[in-house]
This record gives structure tokens, C-alpha cells and sequence, in this order.
């Protein structure tokens, strides 16, 4: 969370202009006009696209200096929000976490997802995406990432609710450093 608070400026000048590459099809999943949360919303790109498609999205970050910049982008507050402290029950259509949940310590990824799960309602979707790999670690920048196998992963989905998961889709993407690496993009359900 230092990185982010210190480089806050920075990351958001940098940051692509695009929506995320997987957001298009989560969101093909919502009814019209669906309430979304959006957990570590970053430079707001994603939110923007959403809102500028009609949907009634929830914007957060963990950092309050990235919701500053965030809420320059929108016009609109962004709520400052740690994972841990998501405590809606029912109140969401969607959630989307992308390259957020992958900062989530492994001990405390279980009890995040639950949360989530709580918080969408009945027949809710939630898509996330991480770094795939190994364990956990810091990369040379000072941020810690879960750096879980695909397994792994669907396992901790498993292990904190009764999701039903719709896919894992494996990809090759970028970082903030300008690396490539393995990525993976889980999209699941609550049932209802």
C-alpha cells in the first residue's frame, strides 16, 4: 500500500487509457443499469468505462491517494476501502477486482472472497484477475503479490464460499515494471 500511496501521481499517468482487457465480458454478464463494486479501482479507468455504460458502480481503493486521483478522473467520491473491510450483504450485481485481490496476503484471500460473496447478491458475478506463479513475494518495486498457481486459486475460491466458478482463463500480460508473466482471470458465481 506505500507504493501506491507514495507513486499514486505517477501510476496514474502511466496507467493505460483502455478499460481492462476482461471487463467487457463480465460485464456481459450484468443486467442493464447492474449495481458493481469495483475493488482497487486504481486510476479509475475501469469505473469510468463502466459508468459511461449505464451501470451504478461503487468505485474503491485501499489508498486514499489513489482514490484522489480516481475521483479526478470520474468527478464522483471514491470510497477509501481495505478488503477487509468490505461489509455489505446482498448488495451488489457484480463485483470486479482487477489486479486488486492479487495484494491479498494467501492467509487472508478466503476470508476476502467471503466477503465478496456476501456481498453480491443471489446470482451475483464476480471477476478478478492475479499474477499466476508460485507462493507469495515482493516483486522489485516493494509490492507483495500472492503469486498463485491456477489451482491454488481456485482452490481459495472454494475454500471460502460456495462459488460456483465459470472459468479460469490463463493469459500472458504485463506489469507496472514492463514485464510479462502469466496471468490468470477467474470469473465466478454466487449461486441463486
Amino acid at each position: 500500500m506505500r507504493f501506491y500511496a507514495d507513486q499514486a501521481s505517477v501510476y496514474a499517468a502511466n496507467a493505460r487509457s483502455a478499460p481492462s482487457r476482461n471487463l467487457d465480458a463480465f460485464l456481459k454478464r450484468l443486467p442493464s443499469g447492474a449495481r458493481v463494486l469495483e475493488l482497487g479501482c486504481g486510476d479509475g479507468r475501469d469505473s469510468e468505462a463502466m459508468l459511461a455504460q449505464g451501470f451504478d458502480v461503487d468505485a474503491t481503493d485501499g489508498v486514499a491517494a489513489m482514490a484522489t486521483q480516481a475521483e479526478a478522473r470520474l468527478g464522483r467520491s471514491v470510497r477509501v476501502m481495505r478488503f477487509d473491510e468490505l461489509d455489505e450483504e446482498q448488495a451488489y450485481d457484480g463485483v470486479w477486482a482487477n489486479a486488486s485481490l492479487l495484494h491479498a496476503p494467501i492467509p487472508a484471500l478466503p476470508g476476502v472472497l467471503e466477503r465478496i460473496f456476501r456481498a453480491l447478491k443471489p446470482g451475483g458475478f464476480h471477476a478478478a484477475s492475479y499474477k499466476l506463479g508460485e507462493g507469495e513475494g515482493r516483486d522489485e518495486l516493494g509490492r507483495y503479490f500472492n503469486f498463485l498457481s491456477g489451482e491454488a486459486l481456485q482452490a481459495a475460491y472454494r475454500q471460502s464460499a460456495a462459488w460456483e466458478i465459470l472459468s479460469l482463463q490463463r493469459q500472458v500480460g504485463g506489469d507496472y515494471a514492463g514485464g510479462r508473466r502469466p496471468w490468470g482471470a477467474i470469473t465466478v458465481r454466487r449461486p441463486g
